[in-house]
This record gives structure tokens, sequence and C-alpha cells, in this order.
């Protein structure tokens, strides 16, 4: 069935024509920039291809007001601080980000998991820098 042009008569069918309506909305759903603090990006970047894809399409998602797919909240962190879980053939990634702020989502951190627990250090810089960020914030 192909889409048609003109605008169906709902007396025809209501279900032909709410699909005449979905096919013929366009959505714009805004979308908020993503700022990486530090050296958050590089971090990203050094993921493989298929972990920077996943790590992508996730931080999309997060742009566009979403949940990603598989995430946890960081309170230890920072208030709204939240971890993205990337598991891969090549091992275990997080993104760690924050997206409450209102002009932007914030990635604070981005980094291969070696162990069950997370690495004292990339807690202690997602923090640091999410503190840097509240700062920043509370002088605007």
């Amino acid at each position: 069935m192909g889409a048609r042009t003109e605008r169906p008569d709902p007396e025809e069918g209501f279900g032909l024509f709410c699909l005449w309506c979905i096919e013929n909305v366009s959505y714009t759903v805004p979308m908020k920039p993503i700022i990486f603090l530090g050296d958050a990006l590089d971090g990203l970047r050094r993921f493989p291809n298929d972990a920077r894809r996943e790590a992508g399409y996730q931080l999309d998602k997060v742009q566009k007001g979403a949940d990603p797919s598989d995430w946890k909240p960081m309170p230890s962190i920072g208030r709204g601080v939240r971890e993205i879980r990337i598991r891969d053939l090549a091992g275990a990634f997080r993104v760690l980000y924050v997206a409450h702020f209102p002009d932007a989502v914030f990635v604070l951190h981005c980094f291969e998991k070696k162990t069950e627990k997370t690495a004292r250090r990339d807690l202690e810089l997602a923090a640091k820098r999410y503190l840097q960020l509240r700062r920043e914030a509370d002088k605007r």
C-alpha cells in the first residue's frame, strides 16, 4: 500500500485516516547540544568502533530527552549524573553524563571498565568535573 497524497475522508475508515496522518506529519524533537568536559571526547574516541557507535546512538537518545537503553544513576558523583553502560565483544565501556541542565548534555567521562567495580580514579575524575560544572552553572 503506497502513501496517499490526498487526505482521505475519515468516513472511509478511521484507520486509513490515522495512517495518513502518521505518514504525513513531520516531527521535530529539540536536541540539546553535547559538551564533552576535559578529555571525555578523547576517551570516547578510544572505544572500539562498535562501542563508539553504540555510545553515539545512546547519546543521541539523551539529546532528544529519552533515556539510554542501559543506564544507572550515579548519585555518588552528583545529582542527575547517569552512567550509560555499553557491553561489547571487546569489553565493557561507560559514558558518565548529566542532562538535567537546560542548556546541554554534559559528558563528564568516557572509559573502558576493566573490573566489576568502577575504578576509584574514574569516579573521582567524573566527580571533579561535575563539581566544576556546578560551580560554573552557579555563576550564571
